[in-house]
């Protein structure tokens, strides 16, 4: 079966990075979307990045120009550095996919993706 396993967390002072990695196994499609959510206490999922396995990869507003999203495909591994952090970025982060994905553009809410992380806490202060 499908296991994402985030890892990388931790905390950061404002201005920092910290760089979150997924490990994915058991997942063989080769048409897929992967994406980063985060959510915060008493805030709901909010999807932060989305990558196609083509290639394309999609940012949400309030992270793009300061998180960037990368996989090695051939590991099935996923990463986020995240740099220039804010406390605004304080929440737990989940890595997401979804086989057969052909979404456009690439999706960003959680009706989008089947396979779910544990998730990950980063404090920013």
């Amino acid at each position: 079966h499908v296991q994402l396993v985030e890892s990388g967390g931790g905390s950061a002072q404002a201005g920092g990075s910290l760089k979150l990695t997924c490990q994915a196994s058991g997942f063989s499609y080769s048409v897929y979307c992967m994406a980063w959510f985060r959510q915060a206490p008493g805030k709901s999922r909010e999807g932060i990045a989305a990558l196609h396995a083509e290639g394309d990869i999609r940012y949400s507003d309030s992270v793009k120009g300061r998180f960037t999203f990368s996989e090695d495909a051939a590991k099935r591994t996923l990463f986020l550095q995240m740099d220039s952090l804010k406390p605004e970025d304080t929440a737990t982060y989940y890595c997401a996919a979804v086989g057969l994905c052909y979404d456009d553009p690439l999706p960003l809410g959680v009706d989008g993706y089947l396979y779910w992380g544990q998730g990950t806490q980063v404090t920013v202060s």
